[in-house]
This record gives C-alpha cells, structure tokens and sequence, in this order.
C-alpha cells in the first residue's frame, strides 16, 4: 500500500474508534511549506458524518494515528486541517523497494484490457511536414507512450492524405513546369520538391487569375475559370477514374513524399505501428450510411443527400453523402474508425491528434459513431490542441512561408551548438560527438518547450529562448542528468547494497528529493487519463529543481560517512532514472555527458 491507502485505512479506522461513525472517504493535500508535517489531511469534509469543531476532531484523529500506525511520528492541526510528520522509516524502506527499479513508475500492459490506437501526424502529400506538424507529432507520439508506461496496449498510427485536388496542383505543377526535374537530380528530399511544385501551382494560379480579372471577369469567376484550376479538375477526375498515367504520374511523386516523410520522422525521432491512406480510405463509411439509413440514424432529402439531424444533442444537421452519391470527409472518418477496430480487434478506444479548428468535427464524429451502435464510441478522444505561431507571424503553406521541420531541426541543432560553444561546456568533445549532442539538446529543447505547455494553449514558439540552459527548459534538465551521470562515474562505489533503517537518518532534502519520487507514478497515470505530457514535463523540471537544491545543500561524494556516501549515491542515480524515463515518455534522450 502506498501512504495514501495507509493513512486513509487509518483515518476511517479512527473516525469509527473515537466517533462511532463510518467516512467513506478521505480528502489528501500538500502540506503548506510553512507547517511542519509530509502529507495533510483535510477534517472539514468529515463534518458530514462527524459533527463538531475540526479541530478538536483533527487532534483526537491525530492522536489516534500517532498511538496506533507505525508510519506517523507526529502531527499539528491548523484550523481544519491534520498535518502528518511521517517516520524516516517509511521513506527508506520505500526509497529500498524501488532504488532497483529501471522501470520504476511503468505498469507492464495488461492483455485483458482494450488498447487505444492513438493517430497522429496525418499528412498532406503535397509539401514537406511543417512547424503545426512537429506539435501534432511530437504530441501525439508521447501520448502514446504515457499512455503504454500507464499500462495500456496502444497502436501508433496515421492516415496519410495521398488524394484530393491539392494532390493534383502539385502533379500538375510539375507536369507542366518540372521538365523530368526528380529528388535524385534536383539533390532535394522528395516531400521538398513536391511542396516546391505546389508553391509554383499557386503562383501560376493567381497570375492566370489577374490576367482574366484584366479581361473583365469578376474575381469569383476568374477563381474558377483559370485553365490551370480546371487542369487540375479534370486530372482529379482522371484519377478517380483510374487514369493509368495519371495514377503513375501520381504514385511516382507521393513515394518521393514518403521517402521524404519518413526521413523527417526518423530524424525528429517518432514512428508507427500502421499507415492508413486516405486514397485507400475515401471510399469506406458509405455501406454504413446505407445501414444507418435504414435504422433511421440518417435521413434521406428530396435530392438525394444523406444527413445526420443532430439538433436534437445541441448540434447541427451533418452531410454524410452528397447528391451525387459520393462521399465527404465524416463519411470516410466513419468508416475508417470502423475498419480499424475490424483491423484491430483488441482496439477499444482511439485517440485523434488533430488541431483545434476541427473539434465540432469530432464532436459529430463520435456522436454518429455512437448512434451507429458502436459501444467504443465513448472512448474516442480529440486530442485538441493549439497553433504553433512563431514570433514572425504566421505560415501559409501555398506562399512557401512555412517553417520546414527539417530546416527548424537543423536550425535548434545549430543554435544549441552556438550557445554550447559561448559557454565552454563541451572541452574534450569530438567533431562527431559534438554533432550528435548538439542535436540531442537542440531536439531536446524543441520538444520540451512545446510538451510543457498545456495542449489547448496556443505557443509562441522562440527557438533561442527555449535552448537555456536555466529554468523550465530542455536543456537545464538535461544537463542535470548529465550532472548526475558525473557524480556517479566519480563515485567508485557499489550502490547495489541495501541499506536498512537503521543505518540512515534522512536529510530534510534527502526526504524531499524521495517524496518527489513517490509521486511519479501518480503522475504518469494523471498524464495517461488526461492525455497531457505537460504534467510530465512539469513533473520533470521540479524534480530536478529539488535534485539541485539537495546538491547545493547535501555533500554526495564528501559525505561524512562511507554509508551516507552510498544512500546519497543510490538517490542520485533514482533521481536520474525518472528523468531518463519520463523524459522518455516526451521523446526526449538525455545525454551522458554535456
């Protein structure tokens, strides 16, 4: 049992003894840094079932803990709250249980339990993966992994958007302009020279545009009458209609784009377990519609759209199929979610990493889901999250004003180089290993800055203010494990050996720095239930503000005891296990040195 579970079996155990009275629960907080005590107790919500003054019944439930649990030293009561002192003991035969544990705080996945597929990245392949797409990758693939440390299965996955007009511009594009130009001869990554011809695209696109608004047409009609958007048309219509050459044509320039993709998240650090297409997928959903429509879940108009009335939830009326008969996007939404649970029936829930302009799409989404009679529809989640704007305004990808996420990788790299250099950390240090640290940090800072914010907060994202090496940055907790990682070379010591209560009297930072750790576990099941990495990250940062604090405070290697050297070893080398693993869960690599 952790302290909690101790001191709430105990606490009902004395409201019973002293008041005659059953608590069905009890309320735990912090203790106030001004009161002596670990871990308070809140009286004021026991007044339902125990009437009297708080204070009086927080002392009698004091005393009654202090004579009969052997965790509790002492206690104070302020107004209606019980501090508790706990006993050293407690902490160190804690601290003993998990000194060990290269996984402390990691729950091995639980095979009777549903797994999440959790979907992220779901490009465009028609330009190189931007600044929005490094927050959604980032984000979604370190939700996946609190997820899998909370002890879940989770399939990592995207659906790549392989099809549409803005697929053709960039064919087109290069058609016509790119006289046979490939990645091999341009020297350029493949999901570059596409994006280059979708730029050109819009480029010749509005130029014809100001030619025929010249020639007296309206702004509107001259949008749709330019020869190029009608090419463009008219080459979508080919490839839905298996066009050999422009389905050649267009399996040519997306595997350029994969190639290109998949170098960018290799680089950036993240993967998948399964790729869905959207050309594979653009067709699914409209056999449910067909059964919806005879269950009444959807109704049918006088021109032959397929509707979901949804005002009845406090929503809108939804499109499900045009008058045509083909789909839109909440028709393949619908049946890809459902071809994903056929593909993978252990899958009971699914998280969407998506933007937040899209979540009444979601919304209607999961509610048809629902109503179509899938009971996992109430363990679909949107992953919502805020734009990333940089402090030169915003990204249009068709102007080619967006921030390349290889350039703004290479970019951290190179910038934390600069100030890694300014600083003289890094004597000794070869070329090469000079490189892949830079990059370390570089991502590192990247990552972290972006992790630590809460995922519906919009970010202002600086590159330079998020390499310090001080604060609430990448880089300070890296360097502490670094740091760490010194120490322990410099010990000479086997830190195996187990020491008993009796041997060690804890230092105020040594019981800190351990409650710290007592935590992490709490911590990582927090983040998986509300799919928030930032209660890791922030986690991270005040456990390595409360390792520096012991540092500055506590002598490790000139400690005056050979058995005190040892305990402040083993809670450095603790300490630098959870930031390397909750570090970890954000896709972060802490270096060994810096």
């Amino acid at each position: 049992m952790n302290l909690q579970e101790i001191l709430s079996h105990n606490v009902k155990q004395a409201i019973k003894a002293v008041f005659n009275a059953e608590l069905q629960s009890v309320e735990f907080q912090a203790t106030r840094k001004e009161f002596a005590g670990d871990i308070t107790v809140v009286v004021f919500p026991m007044l339902r079932v125990v009437k009297g003054n708080p204070v009086q019944i927080g002392e009698q439930i004091g005393q009654y803990l202090v004579a009969h649990v052997d965790e509790v030293k002492a206690f104070n009561v302020v107004k209606g709250f019980l501090n508790i002192e706990i006993e050293d003991a407690y902490y160190i035969n804690f601290f003993n249980g998990i000194k060990d544990d290269s996984r402390y705080g990691f729950i091995a996945p639980n095979s009777e339990q549903k797994a999440v597929m959790v979907e992220y990245s779901s490009p465009n392949t028609n330009k190189p993966l931007h600044l929005g797409h490094v927050r959604n990758v980032i984000l979604g693939y370190s939700v996946s992994e609190i997820l899998k440390a909370s002890g879940k299965k989770v399939y990592k996955t995207q659906i790549i958007n392989d099809r549409g007009i803005h697929i053709c511009k960039s064919m087109l594009a290069w058609k016509r302009f790119g006289n046979g130009e490939t990645p091999k001869s341009s020297g350029l990554k493949g999901d570059k020279l596409v994006g280059n011809y979708y730029v050109k695209f819009d480029k010749e696109y509005k130029s014809e545009i100001q030619q025929l608004i010249s020639e007296g047409q309206t702004e509107e009609d001259a949008k749709k009458n330019a020869p190029i958007i009608l090419d463009a048309q008219q080459m979508l219509l080919k490839w839905e209609a298996g066009d050999d050459e422009v389905v050649a044509l267009w399996k040519m320039m997306n595997s350029w784009v994969y190639d290109g993709f998949e170098t960018t998240y290799k680089s950036i650090g993240v993967d998948f377990d399964k790729l869905y297409y959207e050309s594979q997928t653009y067709l699914l959903g409209k056999e449910f519609v067909a059964e919806g429509l005879k269950t009444g879940v959807f109704i049918e108009k006088e021109d032959g759209s397929v509707w979901c009335d949804l005002t009845e939830d406090g929503l809108d009326e939804k499109i499900v199929l045009r008058s045509d008969g083909t789909a839109v996007y909440m028709t393949q939404d619908i049946g890809t979610a459902i071809q994903r649970v056929k593909d993978f029936p252990d899958v009971g829930g699914m998280v969407y990493t998506v933007g937040n302009e899209q979540e009444y799409h979601f919304q209607v989404l999961f509610l048809i889901i629902k109503k179509l009679g899938f009971d996992w529809a109430d363990s679909l989640y949107h992953l919502s999250y805020g734009m990333v704007d940089l402090p030169s305004g915003k990204m249009k990808s068709r102007e080619g004003t967006v921030v390349d996420a290889d350039d703004l990788v290479d970019e951290m790299a190179q910038t934390a180089g600069e100030i890694s250099e300014e600083l003289g950390k890094l004597d000794g240090y070869s070329l090469e290993e000079k490189q892949d640290l830079y990059k370390t940090i570089g991502l590192g800072a990247l990552k972290y800055f972006i992790l630590k914010v809460d995922p519906r907060k919009r970010i202002l994202f600086d590159p330079k203010e998020s390499i310090d090496f001080q604060g609430n940055t990448g880089p300070f907790i890296q360097y502490t494990y670094a740091r760490i990682q010194s120490i322990l070379r410099k010990s000479n010591i086997d830190a195996s050996v187990t020491l008993s209560t009796d041997e060690v009297s804890l230092h105020e930072k040594e019981r800190e720095l351990i409650k710290q750790l007592a935590v992490f576990p709490e911590v990582i099941q927090n983040a998986a239930d509300h799919y928030s990495p930032a209660l890791i990250a922030n986690y991270t940062y005040e456990l390595v503000k409360g390792f520096n604090s012991f540092y500055q405070n506590v002598s490790i290697l000139g400690a005056d005891t050979d058995t005190e050297k040892v305990f402040r070893v083993q809670l450095a080398q603790s300490v630098a296990n959870v930031i390397k693993n909750a570090f970890g869960l954000l896709g972060i690599h802490v270096p060994e040195r810096m």
